[in-house]
């Protein structure tokens, strides 16, 4: 029997990740592979540590894309900084900061959360209190960009309370990085990390990652092994160690690094600076077209994600059906809610090679046209 090869249909990525891919990251992936060691591969990893080093704005010498999805990124910040006994402070205002949390409680740690109402901000006032009123953390943990809510969290201001608290940061900026200001050294942040298929429109499967040298000093002063041999950072930082020395440690995915290196060189000849007040413009438009459509958007104003719009799905309207009817009709795919939003929102992704304002127009046509017909009507 003959095999058929595989034809992906083609979509308007339009939910909360993959987002829209360019295609001359495509291409670049689409180039012949190399051994993880030859000498022109280990030329590349210099030039996306430097690439890297630009985006996050820092100079850490460990700054690195990682060989996984930005949820393994998350757990290895994790395991490589807490051991058993270790007090931990996670602040959750969506899935992605209790996963934080429990990933922390698996490592034996002694972990306090602050919860805060899905589609808000981690309120800084409330982590200045926590601060100031319990014992000291090793450890505090936020999600700058909480893609389950599309809300937007001041990494700034929750840095410098962390740093005057004695403790690390560890923050997610998946939906954050190259669509949103971050600056790594500029606001003391310690360890952070991303992923490759948001903002930066490029596949999935790789997570940047960078970590200052305060957080590395806690990792040499652990009292136990890292729990993760794959993850533990002495070893990474020797594959990626830099000046043309590298220890194997695994078998990079070669054809990924090189679409990384064509996104984050796109990413360069825009201007990180253009392309942040790209996403913020760009949001805007879907924003006040929402508006004059009465949807409403979850998180306030002040503190909304341009990349990943969140919003409260009308009432009458059958969740499922009506993004299965975008789908099949429009080929567009928009998010579900998660967690506490579950069945009463719809997450819209504005990200890098996909937040244009024919985007914009694409997707506010789909929603007025699905509802004012039948689609509309709850099953």
């Amino acid at each position: 029997m003959n095999s058929i090869a595989l034809r992906p249909p083609q979509r308007f990525l339009m939910g909360p990740g993959p987002g829209p891919v360019a295609p001359s990251v495509l291409e670049a992936q689409a180039a012949p592979t190399i051994g993880h060691l030859d000498p022109a591969f280990i030329e590349l990893m210099d030039t996306l540590q430097g690439q890297l080093r630009d985006v996050f704005r820092t100079r850490n010498a460990f700054t690195m894309a990682f060989s996984s999805p930005a949820t393994a990124a998350m757990e290895a910040c994790i395991v490589n900084v807490l051991e058993p006994g270790d007090r931990a402070l996670v602040c959750i205002n969506g899935v992605f900061g209790m996963r934080l949390a429990e990933m922390a409680r698996r490592c034996g740690a002694e972990v306090d959360t602050l919860s805060f109402d899905w589609g808000r901000a981690v309120d800084p006032a409330k982590v200045a209190e926590q601060l100031q009123s319990h014992k000291p953390y090793k450890l505090v943990a936020w999600v700058q960009a909480e893609t389950s809510t599309g809300a937007l969290s001041d990494s700034q201001t929750l840095a410098k309370l962390t740093r005057d608290a004695g403790a690390l940061s560890l923050v997610d900026t998946v939906t954050a990085l190259a669509g949103v200001p971050l600056e790594v050294d500029a606001w003391g942040l310690d360890m952070v990390y991303s992923g490759t298929q948001k903002c930066l429109s490029a596949p999935p499967g790789l997570a940047p990652l960078t970590v200052s040298d305060r957080a590395l000093e806690a990792c040499r002063n652990r009292k136990t092994p890292v729990q993760s041999w794959f993850m533990d950072f002495s070893l990474l930082g020797g594959y990626w160690g830099g000046e043309q020395r590298r220890a194997y440690h695994h078998t990079a995915p070669v054809n990924n690094l090189y679409g990384l290196h064509e996104a984050l060189r796109l990413v360069q000849d825009e201007g990180l600076e253009a392309r942040w007040a790209r996403h913020s413009r760009v949001s805007k438009l879907l924003a006040d077209g929402l508006q004059r459509l009465n949807i409403e958007i979850v998180p306030p104003v002040a503190e909304r994600l341009p990349p990943l719009t969140t919003l409260r799905i009308p009432e009458g309207v059958d969740d499922a059906a009506f993004r299965k009817w975008l789908l099949t009709t429009h080929s567009l795919e928009i998010g579900a809610g998660l967690g506490a939003l579950a069945g009463k929102a719809w997450r819209i992704g504005l990200m890098g090679h996909g937040c244009t304002e024919e985007a914009v127009q694409r997707v506010l046509g789909a929603l007025e046209e699905g509802l004012s017909g039948s689609v509309a009507v709850a099953a």
